[in-house]
């Protein structure tokens, strides 16, 4: 048969393990279902695990040519007239770069013509402009021209816009709903339509940061009235590579796959590549474009690249932040995008991540459980500590080598979870057996003080009656007495309480005492006042004999009543009995003690003398102040004399 506390002990335990479980269960459901309130803290764990990678290094594909400062204090302020980007995309062209992608939109006229006035525009020769230089040199072919997609929600406004969509087959599941897997523009801000329609290619330039005002990922086709169309970066590589024919594979809400030809781009349920920054800015070779026009530009750097054309000059640049810069260039942003479609090195997240997920929050979270259940908090939490940090170096790896990213966050979330409920349940259920068990220790110090008292009354009705009366008179006292400084800190409201449960205690030595002394009606001889005196020694054997057989030790409840026992015949001034101890060596509740059993044996006690008034009990305990008793204790005695009369 079991005892009802190991079965209380099995209880406890189960409880702390379910309390555990339960947060493990809710976790592996929001890794699955991956709600939005947790978005923000998720981009975070992916920056952190971006930062803590190794960086891929760029491919020798992609070049930057930059409209920099040396560029504008060469050949003039920025927008340059269009005739010297021509030349520029000529110089180009002429080098060898297979495409050129402009990260500039040309939506007005060039502005050396609109200032000199309609009939007197700047020209190159007798017949041309210079927005027609730059169309005839756009025609020539290799250039992708640059616009924004808008998406006020606004009714649009008629677009004179040329802008050149994708030939998009989409293949669902069966199981998917007709939502269009990438974003609805309502409109768009670009180049000249003259400009559009000699340069036959485009693509557009959004990349709007998240929430918190970080880039990850960029939009690589959009919608806009019905018709889908690519983003720059992905229509300079098709260009680049002669792969128009592209197909979008939806997975699932979350994810698709768009094929470029053979090449399979891992996006999310809208479209977005994650971009796989290949370092902080200018991690791209750059080039001035003021070297480009003027020759000094080495033609091998630009031979065979995608090129894109782009502002870094103050005033004039694009900037954006990324988990690894603050400051990076949008054009980088561009080519970056570029060399991930060419490299093939793509950061995804797999179609079944959020199940990978889940499975390690639930193998992760029940491990600590367990270990926590079977090996304490400590040990347990220093062991999901290190399962937690090999889960992480584990997600670093997978995004530094295969550029999949397994987000440790709901796993961490799992784990820290149960280590605080269980941590918590833990301490709650050992706070309520200290309780019980307190109140328990408790009962039986009343039932050992009922006991003891017990058998006092059976040996002495008197005694024990006077013993029950000391058991008010001392919580009074005591209380008042707390008052005092010297006394706070010690008469705490848990050791009055104490104090006065064991005062009946304070004659228990009486039961070793012969009757015929006990009982006498009238005075003591000497010989029996000497064997009278010997009850409090005899009190404290009691308690130490009782003590002993209950195997207690250093119990502060025995202590003290030891204390009153022993103690409550001393005086103040170290005339008193068993030990003859003086001033503040007596303990306290002896100090107290004596005071009350003088009290109550002066106004109720009959047998060895007659009892005297109330008030003149008081006046013989203030009489004796400094001699028989404490003076504070006196002092408060006095502040409470008259609760003592009722």
């Amino acid at each position: 048969m079991r005892s009802p506390s190991h079965g209380g002990g099995r209880t406890r335990r189960r409880l702390v393990f379910i309390c555990g479980v339960v947060p493990v269960l809710l976790t592996a459901v929001l890794a699955l279902y991956r709600p939005a309130a947790l978005g923000r803290l998720d981009d975070t764990v992916y920056d952190m695990l971006l930062r803590s990678s190794r960086p891929q290094p760029p491919g020798d594909r992609v070049v930057i040519v930059d409209v920099d400062e040396r560029s504008l204090s060469t050949i003039g302020q920025w927008p340059w007239r269009r005739n010297v980007i021509a030349r520029l995309i000529a110089r180009l062209r002429a080098m060898g770069a297979s495409t050129i992608a402009l990260d500039i939109i040309f939506a007005e006229s060039d502005r050396y013509e609109r200032v000199e006035g309609m009939n007197r525009r700047v020209r190159e020769s007798p017949q041309r402009y210079p927005d027609d230089v730059l169309a005839d040199t756009l025609k020539d072919g290799r250039v992708v021209l640059g616009y924004a997609l808008t998406f006020d929600a606004a009714a649009p406004a008629p677009s004179a816009c040329v802008l050149h969509s994708l030939g998009l087959a989409i293949v669902r599941p069966r199981e998917e709903t007709d939502d269009a897997p990438f974003f609805h523009a309502t409109g768009a801000v670009c180049s000249l339509p003259a400009l559009g329609q000699a340069a036959g290619v485009s693509g557009f330039l959004n990349a709007a940061p998240d929430s918190d005002g970080i880039l990850r990922r960029v939009p690589l086709i959009a919608e806009l009235n019905g018709r889908v169309y690519p983003a720059l970066a992905l229509e300079a590589v098709a260009a680049a590579t002669g792969r128009r024919d592209m197909v979008l594979r939806v997975a699932n809400v979350n994810a698709s796959s768009l094929m470029v030809g053979d090449r399979a781009v891992p996006v999310d349920g809208k479209g977005n590549l994650l971009l796989r920054y290949r370092g902080k800015k200018k991690t791209f070779p750059y080039v001035s474009a003021a070297d480009v026009l003027s020759g000094e530009a080495a033609g091998a750097t630009l031979r065979d690249k995608v090129v894109f054309v782009g502002t870094t000059a103050l005033g004039t640049r694009e900037v954006v932040a990324t988990p690894l810069d603050t400051l990076f260039a949008g054009v980088e942003v561009q080519a970056t995008v570029a060399d991930n479609l060419l490299q093939q090195d793509f950061i995804r997240r797999s179609t079944i991540g959020s199940i990978v997920e889940s499975l390690v929050v639930l193998i992760l979270g029940l491990a600590a459980v367990v270990l926590i259940a079977v090996t304490g908090v400590v040990a347990g939490v220093a062991a999901s500590a290190g399962a937690v940090g090999a889960v992480w170096l584990g997600a670093v790896w997978l995004l530094s080598a295969n550029g999949l990213f397994i987000s440790p966050l709901y796993p961490t979330i799992s784990v820290i979870s149960v280590v605080a409920i269980m941590t918590l349940a833990n301490f709650t259920v050992e706070r309520r057996r200290a309780e019980t068990a307190g109140r328990e220790r408790s009962a039986a110090q009343r039932l050992m003080v009922q006991t003891l008292l017990s058998l006092t009354e059976a040996r002495d009705s008197e005694t024990g009656q006077h013993s029950r009366r000391t058991q008010r008179y001392a919580r009074l006292l005591a209380e008042q007495l707390a008052t005092h400084p010297d006394f706070h800190h010690d008469l705490t409201s848990e050791r009055i309480d104490l104090l006065s449960s064991l005062a009946p205690l304070h004659d228990i030595g009486k039961v070793g005492i012969p009757d015929h002394i006990l009982h006498k009606p009238g005075p003591l001889t000497e010989e029996e006042r000497r064997e009278m005196r010997k009850h409090p020694a005899l009190g404290r054997e009691v308690i130490l004999k009782a003590e002993q057989q209950a195997g207690v030790r250093d119990d502060a409840t025995l202590e003290m009543a030891k204390e009153i026992a022993y103690t409550h015949h001393e005086r103040w001034d170290g005339t008193g009995y068993p030990q003859g101890l003086r001033g503040r060596d007596i303990p306290i509740a002896g100090r107290v003690m004596a005071v009350v059993d003088v009290y109550d044996a002066a106004t109720t006690r009959e047998l060895y003398r007659a009892s005297i008034s109330h008030d003149a009990a008081v006046q013989f305990i203030v009489n004796a102040k400094g001699t028989h008793f404490d003076p504070a204790v006196v002092d408060a005695f006095e502040k409470v004399a008259a609760a003592f009369r009722g």
